[in-house]
């Protein structure tokens, strides 16, 4: 059980996870998380676990433009040209979550979870990557249900990202 966050967290959100971190442990894998709407809530519910915890290797909290760039190191052009809620930025956070971790997969969740100019409300890109293999994005148009329910409904999408992407890996040994 998720002890922290319980109650807060749906039961079959924690099931998933609790699925996707017993499906690491079985593999020996490490993930991480690249985050910037989901402002760490993944990685918390990652690390909340009790006993399967240690598959979790780290998270990246990336809010700002420059903390994409300056940690996960999404190019500047990326952040420009296509903006920091699009699948290009959101590739290379996951990617660059691969690559300055120990994690074999990582997922990464971008997006606006209110609505402001030129921000449409729910809209939000996720992918996941893994050192040999490709990295896979989706994009999800959640809508205006409300701050909260973005964050669970992206949480929810990122973990059967990694559930994915660790039975991918799985086919690949």
């Amino acid at each position: 059980m998720a002890e922290a966050l319980d109650p807060a967290i749906p039961d079959d959100v924690e099931r998933l996870a609790q699925e996707v971190l017993q499906a690491a442990c079985d593999r020996d894998l490490m993930l991480a998380t690249a985050e910037s709407c989901t402002g760490g809530l993944l990685a918390s519910l990652l690390t909340d676990i009790p006993g399967k915890s240690h598959a979790f290797e780290r998270g990246f909290v990336t809010y700002s433009d420059d903390a994409k760039h300056e940690v996960l190191g999404v190019p500047r052009e990326v952040l420009v040209t296509d903006g920091a809620v699009s699948e290009a930025c959101a590739r290379a956070m996951a990617e660059g979550a691969v690559a300055a971790s120990r994690a074999d997969l990582a997922v990464s969740v971008t997006g606006f979870s209110e609505a402001g100019p030129g921000a449409p409300a729910g809209l939000v890109h996720f992918a996941c990557a893994s050192r040999d293999g490709p990295t896979c994005h989706r994009l999800e148009r959640f809508g205006d249900i409300g701050r909260a329910a973005v964050r669970l409904a992206a949480l929810r999408v990122g973990l059967k990202m990694l559930r994915d992407g660790l039975g991918d890996l799985a086919k690949a040994a």
